[in-house]
């Protein structure tokens, strides 16, 4: 089946997308606004870039209600700065609760019974319950798409202090297994780690 999204509405071409972008980790993203009150809330279009700079990023989609960009977005623009926590399952419940578009003037740490912690270099809180945590200074906001629901941004940001809980940490590796993430797949469904296997990756050696 051939399907133009010229055609579809942009629900229906986010339906197709989150049905088949699959699992997505989920960047559970904490602000502070420029008076002060904390933000938190979750983004599934979420991924590194590099690592030198090590650097993040994540697509805020305006909201589907009226069109206007997110209260993370805002306090991100106002103030700079942002950190991504990592979701595993102990914190689904108040990560999807964190989903609820509250009025701005809501502190949604209070909201979902998440606890803020302090950052060592950015104003905005840290989720003391994740089990990693990224403090970021954003590098840049690309808008795509129109002013209305459906469009969006890309958020940019270089990590500039890492946060990792001590038991997760071996060798400089993370444990996966006791990280526990979970991923969002399409709808109110989510994933979590099932079987894993082990890929070698080749070295291209030429024939002589």
């Amino acid at each position: 089946m051939n399907i133009d999204p010229q055609k579809q509405t942009f629900k229906e071409n986010y339906k197709l997308m989150i049905g088949s972008i699959v699992p997505r980790p989920i960047a559970l993203v904490s602000t502070v606004s420029a008076e002060g009150i904390n933000n938190v809330a979750p983004f599934s279009f979420f991924t590194g870039i590099t690592s030198q700079p090590p650097t993040i990023c994540f697509a805020p989609t305006r909201r589907g209600t009226d069109g206007q960009p997110k209260d993370t977005l805002k306090n991100i623009r106002d103030t700079g700065e942002f950190v991504i926590n990592v979701v595993n399952e102990a914190i689904a419940g108040a990560m999807n609760n964190a989903a609820t578009e509250f009025p701005p003037e809501y502190d949604e740490f209070s909201e979902t019974g998440l606890t803020p912690g302090a950052g060592l270099i950015v104003k905005a809180p840290l989720v003391t319950e994740s089990p990693v945590s990224f403090e970021c200074k954003l590098m840049q906001i690309i808008e795509i798409g129109e002013a209305r629901a459906g469009g969006g941004f890309l958020v940019i940001g270089e990590i500039v202090m890492f946060h990792v809980k001590d038991e997760l940490l071996h060798n400089g590796r993370i444990d996966t297994a006791l990280l526990n993430p979970i991923g969002r797949l399409a709808g109110a469904e989510y994933t979590k780690l099932g079987e894993r296997f082990t890929l070698q990756r080749k070295a291209f050696r030429p024939e002589k």
